[in-house]
């Protein structure tokens, strides 16, 4: 009699506890809802992540810098091509600058060098102010060979997109999902293109802005292509599947100019490396057999 009441006992609690989960799990059980939205009400007063703070810190060392507007135009797009769009890059970018400047003025004042030379008092906070800007040019470059690497396998698809039936934007937002593993800045831009008409922008617009986040001649190119058929109602795989080839072509061409240019780029090694080496191994003996005939 006790086996069975136990039995009985774990079987109701068994039940109860399943039923429950079970209605929490449910994604339309009005239980679940319920707990779901007081626990999401638990989770909104969270504190600041640490990015929000580094900004918040920021942000007003960011305004000791006055610029001009056209040069924060300027510096708003390098921000763009570099792949930073949103408006707290724009502060960031400025405050690092000013931190840079106070860095090396600051080296400069705790070591003491060039205290009496306005070269090295100037020269290194200028320094500072000159490091953020070159590190942004050098992520632009990278960033622009990585879309150029990853334009010709985009070209192909639209082409096999839009002779399989699809619009331009409708290939162009194809394009962009398959490429997001392979050339996620590629894909990046082409869903800003998207986005762009989808909120009402002509297409020539969206193109022309895509050239200018870019900053790439062949970008700028292709712009100029579908601008033109768009304009004049040509078929728009075979405008593609041509500039395809030429692309190909042109990267071929840049292939073989930079392997020319390797020769050249070769002959300062030559002359500072091997050439020295060369000298002493061939004349090394012949001198210091001369330096003992002169001795004796």
């Amino acid at each position: 009699m006790v086996l069975v009441l136990t039995i009985l006992v774990f079987l109701t609690v068994a039940v109860v506890v399943f039923t429950f989960a079970a209605a929490v799990a449910s994604p339309t059980s009005v239980l679940g809802a319920r707990l779901r939205s007081l626990e999401w009400q638990r989770a909104a007063p969270e504190k600041p992540a640490m990015k929000r703070r580094i900004e918040q810190v920021l942000d007003p060392i960011s305004r000791a810098i006055p610029m001009s507007p056209s040069e924060a135009s300027r510096t708003r797009v390098w921000l763009m091509q570099a792949g930073y769009r949103e408006p707290h890059h724009m502060r960031a970018y400025v405050a690092i600058r000013v931190i840079c400047a106070v860095v090396g003025l600051g080296i400069v004042l705790l070591l003491g060098v060039g205290l009496d030379s306005p070269w090295f008092l100037f020269g290194i906070p200028a320094l500072g102010l000159i490091l953020p800007r070159f590190a942004l040019k050098r992520l632009i470059k990278a960033r622009q060979h990585r879309i150029r690497l990853g334009l010709a396998d985009a070209l192909d698809l639209t082409v096999i997109c839009v002779e399989a039936g699809l619009s331009l934007d409708q290939a162009l937002s194809r394009v962009g999902e398959d490429l997001s593993h392979a050339h996620p800045d590629l894909s990046e831009e082409f869903h800003l293109v998207n986005l762009e008409m989808r909120a009402g922008k002509p297409r020539p617009e969206a193109l022309r802005n895509l050239a200018e986040r870019t900053g790439v001649d062949d970008i700028k190119s292709l712009v100029g292509v579908l601008v033109q058929t768009d304009r004049f109602g040509t078929s728009v795989a075979q405008a593609l599947r041509v500039h395809s080839d030429s692309l190909r072509t042109e990267r071929r061409q840049r292939a073989e100019e930079q392997a020319a240019k390797t020769t050249i780029k070769m002959v300062p090694a030559l002359v500072v490396f091997v050439l020295p080496s060369m000298f002493f191994v061939t004349l090394g003996p012949a001198v210091i057999q001369l330096i003992h005939t002169l001795i004796r």
